[in-house]
């Protein structure tokens, strides 16, 4: 979720019922070296909270020093990525990279969680590949070093974000009698039913949504919604998608500055407009603005737009 779960981003889910958020993964050489882009990803607000900040790294002294500094920005938890699977990251022996050395893995989290007061959680995948599968040695040792919750990804590494997320050693950790912190399933969760029903399935104490929030934090109210009532919630109207489109742009150019902020909403576009009959042009536009004013303008076509061809929808349902 680099360069998507940002402050303004945050702020979405948040008032869609997300429980818990993350920050995008900090690197640690990054934050040791006082980077501009990696200090400014320490940002979190009242609002948000409970928070916490993650942090990748493949070097000891790097960790701890990293651990300090988010120590003084005060989140709820200190979470270590040991999940991500982009080759610059893996080739550092870094997020995914580490599941090739497990013993690696249990001494650096030990030495985290000794150089901190903060609660230590830890996000990681199934394992390296199809052979090394070891989540459940992982999940005991992990545990038995200190940490306070684990999310798991169900994936290797060599999967990327390839075929469907496999859940069951997932429910396997948490038939284990020695396991005693929760345990979060992390893969391919995109609506309330399967939520539930991998939540039932697998026995979870939580579940953790990537992915299917980009574009849609709608997500989280649905979810919750759906376990509530047994009911599907009706999707957002057109100018929900609107509005937030508009105030995630608007907060993403005050937090980034205009040109970033402006680019990296650019992957957003296409979910909260997914399924729009002929939306394409209106994204193409959206995607290659580089002027506030006029992505503004767009977006309010798409609310005129669309929303009149709901009106007229509504109108001919009724009629009929």
């Amino acid at each position: 979720m680099e360069d998507v779960s940002d402050p303004p981003f945050r702020a979405l889910c948040k008032a869609q019922g997300c429980d818990m958020m993350y920050t995008e993964f900090i690197s640690v050489e990054g934050l040791i070296r006082d980077a501009h882009k990696s200090v400014q990803k320490l940002d979190i607000y009242p609002e948000e909270r409970p928070i916490g900040i993650q942090i990748f790294g493949a070097e000891m002294d790097s960790m701890r020093r990293a651990a300090e500094i988010v120590e003084e920005a005060k989140p709820e938890v200190l979470d270590i990525n040991y999940g991500c699977p982009v080759k610059k990251v893996v080739c550092k022996m870094a997020g995914a990279g580490i599941l090739q050395d497990i013993d690696r893995m249990v001494s650096l989290t030990d030495a985290i969680v000794k150089s901190t007061s903060l609660p230590v959680t830890v996000k990681t995948r199934l394992g390296w590949d199809e052979n090394t599968i070891r989540i459940g040695e992982v999940a005991e040792r992990l545990q038995d070093v200190g940490i306070k919750a684990l999310s798991i990804h169900g994936r290797t590494r060599k999967q990327m974000y390839k075929g469907e997320a496999d859940w069951t050693e997932i429910g396997k950790i948490k038939e284990n009698p020695r396991i005693h912190i929760p345990i979060f399933g992390n893969g391919d969760i995109e609506s309330g039913p399967k939520a539930l029903e991998y939540k039932n399935r697998y026995g979870v104490d939580g579940i953790m949504i990537g992915r299917a929030s980009i574009g849609y934090p709608w997500i989280f109210r649905e979810i919750k919604h759906y376990f509530a009532t047994g009911e599907i919630l009706a999707p957002p109207t057109v100018d929900e998608r609107v509005d937030a489109a508009t105030q995630h742009l608007t907060h993403s150019t005050d937090w980034k500055g205009q040109k970033l902020g402006i680019l990296e909403m650019r992957r957003h576009y296409t979910n909260y407009f997914k399924g729009f009959a002929g939306v394409k042009e209106y994204r193409k536009r959206l995607v290659t603005s580089d002027d506030p004013a006029e992505l503004f303008s767009i977006l309010e076509e798409v609310r005129l737009h669309y929303k009149e061809r709901q009106e007229l929808y509504l109108a001919h349902s009724l009629a009929s």
